[in-house]
């Protein structure tokens, strides 16, 4: 059987695809289809369905790019005649120019130099800035609800994610950490070309006790016998239901087998969950060390869902190493975030209408709590100076997927502009950077610096004044590079 995994480049996985009759009855199509159905093991399931979604995916990638020029891949490109924000949180700086060559950054000159050979690509202007990341995103969960989640084969949600996946990364997006799902089969075949969409660094499923956040299941199910089948969410990766320190070791493992970048523990409870009532703390602290000492052993860290004081004190304690939501936090749990070193991953949860819909009061009367909690822990976080990753945790909602941008540029009210896109470009590069050797990307993400991975974008705005070009991409955003490679041109 023919490995379709190999780098050897394939003359159908580059280029758009012009208009002709239904593939479905190709070669190619056929050889995928066999190499699915031959096993129906869950890892090649997954791999299959990655290599599924090319002939599927490509069309839609291919109609979303407007006027793309047509460089040498093989030769450098200078981008001249720009405004350039270099992810630091500094002032926008003119009389700059910047050269990519092999997928980087390789110098940023002054505009008077000369570089011979470089192709050009004249900026008219515009402000060059690094490709935004989102570090709280549901690559899978996103772009569908949870009935869909819940109720849909696992190829439609492939499909319907790897389509999210263009939109996210011709929203400007170009990495994202997954925080929670299966979304290692769509990370390979970006990572492959076989469709466009941000990088990705997979959490896999995330790591629940029973009754917990991640506890799906229904009342039925329960109580569940102790060598009983795996849940529906459990099956397709969503989640795994682990009590005990053995049993997160276990589930920890095989995320990290699965390729997990970096994991995630949910230690207290939430508002879209059935089950768990927000003020409660889960997991031990052993069982929470439990997972933190696995993911340590591969070189990597725990990331936490936890809302409240309690929780969020005992997975300090317990070896976590980011803080995701928070918003219920004191005094003393900030205070502790700084004195530890631990990441604080806040997201714009103010019950708006770009909020995740929740159609029962209690959800609602939850999420109203949180929101009150987000103003309070914006000033909580700078106060104490912790560092603040900037994420959305979109799920569930696939009408507010298109607010991506919209959900950082608002928060204007809490930060200078010229901060807040440092937060989304710059730190959160470098909150991705804590995966360590488990990085699949290694090297510089959400910086315009020699040596960085060459993810810019071209727009129309100043932010100095205001992030609101971030809120309408399709209108702000000019030109679209993922490791030097051009998806979206309207200069």
């Amino acid at each position: 059987m023919t490995d379709f995994s190999g780098s050897a480049p394939l003359p159908w996985r580059f280029g758009p695809i012009r208009a002709q009759a239904c593939p479905c009855s190709s070669p190619m199509c056929q050889r995928l289809h066999l190499r699915v159905t031959e096993d129906l093991s869950r890892r090649h399931f997954l791999g299959g369905a990655a290599a599924m979604l090319a002939p599927f995916a490509l069309p839609v990638a291919a109609q979303a790019v407007n006027h793309l020029v047509d460089f040498d891949p093989a030769r450098p490109l200078l981008l001249h005649n720009l405004r350039l924000f270099d992810g630091s949180g500094k002032a926008v700086q003119q009389g700059l120019q910047v050269l990519v060559k092999d997928q980087r950054i390789a110098e940023v000159l002054p505009a008077s130099t000369t570089v011979e050979g470089a192709q050009q690509l004249d900026c008219k202007g515009k402000l060059l800035m690094p490709g935004l990341i989102d570090v709280h995103w549901h690559t899978m969960l996103a772009g569908i609800s949870q009935l869909t989640a819940m109720s849909a084969d696992l190829g439609y949600l492939y499909l319907v994610a790897a389509q999210e996946a263009q939109r996210t990364l011709l929203r400007g997006f170009t990495s994202v950490r997954d925080a929670g799902g299966p979304s290692f089969a769509l990370k390979r075949a970006i990572d492959e070309g076989l469709v466009d969409g941000p990088r990705i660094f997979p959490s896999g499923a995330m790591i629940s006790q029973t009754s917990g956040h991640g506890d799906f299941r229904l009342r039925s199910d329960i109580p569940a016998a102790d060598n009983g089948p795996l849940s529906l969410v459990e099956r397709t990766g969503v989640a795994m239901i682990a009590d005990g320190e053995a049993q997160v070791l276990r589930r920890v493992r095989e995320q990290l087998m699965l390729g997990a970048t970096q994991i995630k523990m949910l230690a207290g409870g939430g508002v879209a969950s059935l089950y768990d009532p927000l003020d409660s703390t889960q997991f031990t602290e052993r069982e929470l060390r439990a997972g933190v000492e696995a993911a340590s052993d591969w070189n990597t860290y725990v990331m936490t869902h936890v809302y409240t004081p309690k929780g969020i004190q005992r997975a300090i304690r317990a070896g976590v190493k980011c803080i995701e939501h928070g918003q219920l936090a004191d005094e003393a749990s900030v205070r502790m975030m700084r004195d530890e070193g631990v990441w604080w991953s806040l997201q714009p949860f103010l019950q708006d209408e770009d909020s995740n819909p929740y159609p029962d009061p209690a959800r609602r009367a939850s999420q109203a709590q949180v929101a009150q909690g987000t103003v309070h822990a914006y000033a909580l976080a700078q106060k104490y100076g912790i560092k603040t990753g900037w994420g959305t945790d979109v799920l569930f909602n696939p009408k507010s997927t298109h607010t991506q941008g919209k959900q950082l540029a608002k928060l204007t009210r809490f930060y200078d502009p010229l901060t807040l896109l440092s937060q989304a470009t710059g730190v959160n590069g470098e909150l991705l950077g804590m995966s360590g050797e488990r990085n699949p990307y290694p090297g510089v993400l959400g910086r315009i610096t020699a040596g960085a991975w060459a993810d810019l974008l071209l727009a129309d705005g100043d932010p100095a004044i205001s992030l609101d070009f971030l809120a309408d991409p399709a209108q702000h955003l000019r030109l679209i590079m993922k490791g030097g490679k051009i998806h979206k041109n309207t200069l």
